[in-house]
């Protein structure tokens, strides 16, 4: 099977003059002597869809953006660059090999949902990636290329949940990572001092107090289109070279091509881009080289937010619609390989354990009920357990996603639920004693690929359900901190008051 290369230039793009003299900014080019009807509507056609791992189709999300903008103040787009899904490198891959096409993509939104401000969200640790975007966002403004257009690179929290959308909103607007319910296109990007509004929710699941964007202008407050890097790259070629020449690679629900990474038991952990319904058998030898040397694969899993698939479903192609028939997901394409030698309990359990660390506690059965399953599915791995933790781990799946305000507990549900659906032979094996005791894996986001060798955060091991790396766990969430805060400010406040 042969890669491709629309995303995934075959060579990394030096300079913004290299870029145009290949054709680079042609697509901003058509989208200014266009109108956003126009172009939403090309995009529409084109079928694409969000490669961050909802895969919610982007024509729609700019429309609804489009639709709730406000009169007088423009709206923000922002760049989900805040990579750090296990298994997935490749936002960093795309961003250090072509970061011009990136800000294009996002250049050309601004145009068509009337944004005035770019925002990309990146990690520190990004860096090689997030020094070429910048030197990018550097190379647009010298050459007033982005127009009115102001363009931000913000460097965030390294915590999971930073890429999640509407905790990358928060971020942007002076605060924590912390998951809200007011959706993008309801609520976009405020300032600090706004905290006390957004947090208060009333029973719509609403900001009560935050003034929330509708329809056709009728509200001042702006919205926010919050759209991932391969997507937006992939924006500029369908601008200028339209939907159906998109459409001349992958399947007609699922068009276009996807960046994959492929890390694990293989011959090598890399990243690369192929059409969509190239079967996951074919994108994990074509990109990581085949299963490890002598061992066969087991299971692949894609990132931690997606159910285990095993050696027998290979074949499927990688479709949005394929990949959930398959009971599983696409996700962000970030496939981690299992071999047959590896224990699953122990991934399951370096997987259950990744979620509950990095659960905020703003719902209480995501973080409590999370740490249970982790620490339930340790004692598994390591051939403790007994028939009744296993009860409590099927008990507990069923409540923690109670009240959830983003989608991190349902990855614990999928994810857990289908090694004990999918492989009870494993579980079985461990609570009879017969499978070799296990420490469960080190499950983190990746720092690098370097030659071919996936460089896991190993660091993530030490980490403490608090978010710190002290030596003992202080029994609090992210989210009780959060509180605490809350009320000395509230105190400060009250006390400066009073002394007036």
């Amino acid at each position: 099977m042969t890669l491709v290369n629309r995303v995934l230039s075959p060579e990394p793009v030096g300079t913004l003059a290299e870029y145009r003299d290949a054709g680079g900014c042609a697509g901003l080019d058509a989208a200014r002597a266009s109108d956003p009807e126009t172009i939403i509507g090309e995009l529409e056609a084109s079928g694409l869809r969000g490669r961050g791992g909802g895969g919610f189709p982007t024509g729609t999300k700019w429309r609804t953006v489009w639709e709730n903008r406000a009169s007088m103040e423009g709206a923000t787009v922002v760049v989900n660059a805040a990579e750090g899904e296990p298994g997935t490198f490749k936002d960093r891959t795309i961003l250090a090999n072509n970061p011009f096409q990136v800000v294009e993509g996002a250049l050309i939104a601004a145009h068509v949902v009337g944004a005035d401000r770019v925002v990309f969200g990146m990690k520190a640790s990004a860096g090689p990636a997030l020094a070429r975007l910048r030197a990018a966002v550097a190379e647009f403004e010298r050459d007033d290329g982005a127009g009115p257009v102001a363009i931000e690179v913000l460097e965030g929290p390294e915590e999971y949940l930073y890429g999640e959308e509407t905790a990358l909103l928060e971020v942007i607007s002076g605060r924590g990572p912390f998951p809200r319910l007011a959706p993008p296109f309801r609520r976009g990007v405020g300032d600090a001092d706004e905290a006390e509004a957004v947090d208060n929710v009333d029973e719509t699941g609403l900001a009560a107090e935050a003034e929330m964007a509708g329809p056709g202008g009728q509200s001042e407050a702006p919205p926010a289109l919050v759209n991932n890097v391969e997507t937006l790259a992939n924006v500029p070629a369908i601008v200028a070279r339209g939907a159906a020449w998109f459409r001349e690679l992958g399947t007609d629900e699922s068009p276009g091509t996807i960046v994959c990474t492929v890390s694990g038991a293989t011959v090598r952990a890399g990243v690369g881009e192929v059409a969509m319904g190239t079967t996951l058998r074919a994108a994990i030898e074509a990109i990581g080289g085949g299963s490890a040397l002598k061992r066969t694969t087991k299971a692949v899993v894609s990132g931690v937010a997606n159910a285990f698939i095993p050696a027998a479903a290979l074949d499927t192609p990688l479709t949005y619609e394929a990949m959930q028939a398959a009971g599983s997901g696409l996700g962000s394409a970030g496939f981690i390989v299992v071999a047959d030698d590896q224990d699953l309990v122990a991934a399951a359990g370096g997987v259950s354990r990744f979620l509950a660390v990095e659960s905020c506690g703003q719902c209480t059965p995501c973080k409590q009920d999370g740490l249970a399953i982790a620490a339930l599915l340790g004692r598994l791995a390591r051939s403790e357990a007994e028939e009744r933790d296993v009860a409590e781990i099927r008990d507990r799946l069923a409540t923690v996603t109670d009240g959830a305000r983003c989608y991190l507990a349902t990855q614990q549900q999928v994810v857990v639920a289908s090694l004990l659906d999918r492989f009870g032979d494993e579980v079985a094996a461990h609570l009879a004693g017969e499978a070799a005791p296990q420490e469960p894996m080190v499950v983190a986001e990746l720092l690098d690929i370097d030659d071919g060798t996936a460089v896991v955060d190993e660091r993530h091991a030490d980490k403490q359900p608090d978010w710190t790396y002290d030596e003992e766990y202080s029994g609090q969430a992210p989210a009780d901190r959060l509180d605490e805060n809350r009320e000395a400010a509230r105190a400060d406040e009250a006390g400066g008051v009073a002394g007036a």
